[in-house]
């Protein structure tokens, strides 16, 4: 995707996705820099520009996560997955009454286990250990 950013007095005031209008000055393509980051373990921080890069780079930090932060994704992940089941059976149901309720009650007993195995986790290690 092409970026453009806006440069007056040397800031940016604007980044567009889209060719910007020819009757604004101080227009610029631009790139985003992402590093490299370890899965369940860094995330992504804000960015900086370097102006002094052409294109102009959009350079973005990257922030290492605590256990809690690494537990509380694979958390929501859980959830996530289980309230989709819920929902394509709630469904199914109002639609033409096939929605199964046992298939829900596996997936909450699943998920009930996967939250125990996950708050139980202490370490990156650990966690990581749970995707394998």
């Amino acid at each position: 995707m092409s970026l453009y950013v806006r440069v007056v007095d040397g800031e940016v005031i604007q980044v567009w996705g889209t060719p910007p209008p020819e009757r604004e000055t101080g227009w610029k393509s631009a790139v985003e820099v992402r590093p490299e980051i370890t899965d369940g373990r860094q995330a992504y921080t804000g960015h900086t520009f370097d102006l002094t890069s052409d294109p102009v780079e959009i350079v973005y930090g990257v922030r290492d996560l605590t256990v809690d932060d690494h537990k509380g994704n694979l958390i929501n992940n859980v959830k996530a997955e289980y309230q989709q089941v819920a929902n394509e059976q709630t469904h199914l149901e109002m639609m033409d009454a096939s929605g199964d309720v046992a298939i829900v009650s596996a997936a909450k007993d699943a998920k009930d286990a996967k939250l125990t195995a996950i708050n139980a986790c202490t370490t990156h290690d650990d966690l990581d250990a749970l995707a394998e």
